[in-house]
């Protein structure tokens, strides 16, 4: 492979942490010229947004590395940054979990507007997909809308948009029509209680099958 063709996927070093290796011979950082490094770098205090960003998530890192959890530091990143509306796009699945977050941040005097997957309650049909796609066929079953989640969170005035679980590909779409900033507090895993991360971990074991060619099976309906 060059130098174009590989990057990251491959490295077991991550020298560029604290500079205390070598850098290996594909590493991103090692081919890239100084000057484009520092040209990428000064984009972080062009914009004060990008600036004030950056600077309040190094900072939480530094204050609470192994001592808050993501809910916290969601918080306390909030409270640095002076947003006072925050949106919630939430999976109707996990409404108890928006419902607690909501609660928690009220506490701390943080306004906060939900719009769940499912808001407009518009037929699956409706897109074109035959009635045998749903989940459960034969009867009137809401897709989900990313995108009207978006637009209300915008029309509500939202600083600051958290998503909590929504689906592969309806994140996508919502964050590509939200005004705001979006962060994850949780990514939806139906079959790992929304922790992906155990399924790379189980790679060699459990989930070998992500290390083989091919695709798992649709179910069986």
């Amino acid at each position: 492979m060059t130098k174009a063709q590989t990057g990251c996927e491959i490295c077991k070093t991550t020298s560029c942490h604290r500079r205390d290796k070598n850098f290996p011979a594909f590493c991103p950082t090692e081919e890239q010229e100084e000057a484009y490094v520092s040209e990428v770098t000064a984009r972080y205090s062009k914009t004060p947004d990008v600036q004030k960003l950056a600077e309040v998530s190094a900072g939480i890192e530094g204050d609470y590395y192994g001592i808050a959890t993501r809910v916290e530091e969601t918080l306390i990143f909030i409270q640095r940054m002076g947003y006072k509306k925050v949106g919630i796009a939430n999976c109707v699945g996990l409404i108890e979990e928006t419902n607690i977050f909501a609660k928690a941040a009220k506490a701390k005097g943080i306004h906060v507007y939900a719009a769940a997957c499912k808001v407009g309650s518009v037929d699956k049909t409706t897109l074109g997909l035959d009635d045998s796609v749903k989940v459960v066929p034969g009867g009137f079953e809401a897709m989900c809308n990313p995108i009207m989640q978006a637009e209300l969170l915008n029309k509500a005035g939202c600083e600051f948009n958290i998503i909590m679980g929504l689906c592969v590909g309806h994140d996508s779409l919502f964050i590509m029509h939200s005004k705001a900033p979006v962060t994850y507090l949780i990514v939806k895993d139906r079959v790992l209680g929304h922790n992906p991360a155990v399924a790379l971990h189980g790679a060699k074991t459990y989930y070998k099958r992500l290390l083989e060619p091919g695709f798992l099976e649709a179910r069986k309906r």
